[in-house]
This record gives structure tokens, C-alpha cells and sequence, in this order.
């Protein structure tokens, strides 16, 4: 009936002299120029444009349902209208609202994902399948063999599976970003990061960049205090330079898979590689994810001659620095 009756209201329009532009026309402006309402518009899987005109009828987006699909056959927008979620608003005209759903200008919805900086590679995966960015099964297989186009890409070891690469930030996903897309993003971010004039340095240290981010990892899980960055990381580079372990209680905790708060004799003593109580150098690889300013600290340490730090303040997370282990051991020692 309602159907007829707005083909009668066109049909008199037509025979009082109204041509069939003038009525596509009259009726294909917005219902409410001055509206700043948003509407959500669920357009099922499947609809034509039959059902699609008496959605936005109800909603109260379109003027009439005669005009609306008749000029989606004008235009040709008929058969690409698309199923999905949109936001529209009774301040659009009729074309502005075909041009949205055929070009299926669907409603986004994202998250926000953070990364700390100093996670652990195994942390991140745990917060990737909370968020729900795939199975941790799929995550690590990406880790693994996943491609990705970055040139620093063939410069590290992917035996670690990316440990120290998937730089920490704030991003915002859609809900259905997949796993791959996500650590793609964590990829680039650390390709924009990590400068040209980073890999310049880099051969000035006569380091590498596994290198590099393996003692940036560990700065930052070492330090706390952003000044005191580049004052850690010159007693690493110092002892780096003399032959003395690096001794750093972060890679015994990543050996162990906690971050305990005291290490015990029998902690220190773990066979591992990354053990570096146990073992000079630096370990195979990085032990979390360094922010830039462990970066930066990493390639441009405070000139010093540091060979030793100890914790100052728990709290405040402030360290006493020495040159020498008697003066080590003072600082140790005080109450």
C-alpha cells in the first residue's frame, strides 16, 4: 500500500508538469541540512536495494524511497551497494550517501595496543593474543618465517624471532587486524626510529645492529631514570672495551623468565649464553624491547670511566657509579 501510494505521489508530481530530474532533485537533498546527528546504519549481508531504501527510510536518512533507488539505477550504484556498517546523518544528501555505501565506507572499530618499553618478546605475544591478534601459534610462526620489507631486515638474526625489533609504542589497530599486521606496524615503527645517522654510528662503535639493540635492550631494563641512560650504558660499553663481563642482572632474569627481585649465587651461576655473570661479551641477542632513548644511549654513551653502577634509591630508581670496585663495594655497603 505504501508502496503504491508513493508512486501515486510521483506520478501526480510528473503529470503537474515536475520533470523526472526536477523530482530526483527535489527529493535527493539532505532530510535535515542542519543536523549534527550521526546514525549507525547496519546494512545486512545479502540486502538489495529494496531493502536498502526502507533502512534508510526508517532511519530517517532519505527523503523518499522511490527516489533513492532510482537514482541508484541512474547511477549505477545499485549493484555495488555494499552490507556493512556505516555512519550517516540526515545532513547528507542521496548522493553522498550511495557514494559511501558503494564504496562500502564501513564504520572502523579500533583498539588501542601498547607495548612497554623494556617487554620481553614473550610478554608481547601474551598481550597480542589477550587483544585477540591471533592464536600465539600463528604469532610465533610469523615471528619466525613471516616476510617483511625492511632493509634492517637483513641485517638480524631471525632465530630470535624479532626479539628486541618490535619497537614499544602506543598504536591503534582495527579490531580485526590480523597478527601479521600487527607486528608489520611494531616493524616499521622501529624502521622510522632508527635513523640514518644510528647506522652511521654503528660503524663508528664497529658494532653491528643486533648488536646495538641487544645493549640497548639491556639498558633499558637496567635503567629507570631517563638521565641516567647514557651513564649505564657507558659502564657496558667501558667493560665491553676492557674484557670484563657485562654482569648485568637483566639478562640472568631473562634466562630465568622473571624478574626477580634478588638474584640468589645459584641464579647467577645459570648455564645459559645470555648469562653474562657467566659470560664476556654481550648475549646472542636482545633480552626485551628498547625505547629510543636506550637507543640513543647505546650509541652515544656518557664519556666516562665507569666500570661499575649499584642501586641508590629503590624507589626513585637512582644507581651510584664508580670507577673502581673498592668504591663499588663503599656504595654497596651503605645503608
Amino acid at each position: 500500500m505504501l508502496r503504491k501510494t508513493a508512486w501515486l505521489v510521483l506520478l501526480v508530481l510528473l503529470l503537474g508538469g515536475c520533470s523526472k530530474g526536477e523530482l530526483l532533485e527535489n527529493f535527493s537533498g539532505p532530510v535535515d541540512p542542519e543536523s549534527t546527528e550521526l546514525v549507525t546504519v547496519v546494512i545486512p549481508s545479502g540486502t538489495a536495494v529494496d531493502g536498502i531504501s526502507e533502512i534508510l527510510f526508517e532511519q530517517g536518512l532519505i527523503q523518499n524511497r522511490l527516489v533513492f533507488k532510482e537514482m541508484a539505477r541512474e547511477t549505477g550504484y545499485d549493484t555495488k551497494l555494499q552490507a556493512g556498517e556505516y555512519a550517516l546523518s540526515p545532513a547528507m544528501d542521496l548522493k553522498t550517501i550511495l557514494e559511501k555505501i558503494a564504496r562500502g565506507d564501513v564504520v572502523t572499530h579500533t583498539v588501542k595496543f601498547t607495548v612497554p618499553e623494556g617487554y620481553e618478546l614473550v610478554r608481547i605475544i601474551e598481550k597480542m593474543v589477550a587483544a585477540g591478534f591471533g592464536t600465539e601459534a600463528e604469532i610465533v610462526e610469523i615471528l619466525r618465517s613471516g616476510t617483511f620489507d625492511y632493509p634492517f631486515m637483513d641485517h638480524i638474526d631471525r632465530t630470535f624471532m624479532l626479539e628486541g625489533f618490535l619497537f614499544p609504542e602506543t598504536y591503534t589497530f582495527k579490531e580485526d587486524a590480523t597478527p601479521y599486521e600487527v607486528i608489520d606496524t611494531m616493524l616499521a615503527q622501529f624502521d622510522r626510529v632508527f635513523k640514518a645517522d644510528y647506522y652511521d654510528r654503528l660503524g663508528e662503535l664497529d658494532m653491528d645492529l643486533n648488536q646495538i639493540v641487544t645493549l640497548a635492550s639491556i639498558i633499558e631494563r637496567e635503567a629507570k631514570l631517563d638521565e641516567e641512560r647514557a651513564l649505564i650504558a657507558s659502564v657496558f660499553h667501558n667493560r665491553l672495551g676492557s674484557g670484563i663481563k657485562l654482569e648485568s642482572c637483566a639478562t640472568v632474569q631473562y634466562v630465568l623468565g622473571e624478574r626477580k627481585a634478588e638474584l640468589t649465587y645459584e641464579d647467577v651461576a645459570i648455564e645459559s649464553d645470555y648469562n653474562t655473570y657467566k659470560y664476556p661479551g654481550l648475549p646472542p641477542g636482545p633480552i626485551a624491547s628498547p625505547g629510543e632513548k636506550s637507543l640513543v644511549a647505546a650509541l652515544y654513551p656518557a664519556d666516562t670511566d665507569y666500570f661499575f653502577f649499584v642501586v641508590k634509591d629503590e624507589v626513585e630508581g637512582s644507581h651510584y657509579f664508580n670507577a673502581t670496585y673498592r668504591e663499588h663495594l663503599d656504595d654497596q655497603n651503605r645503608d
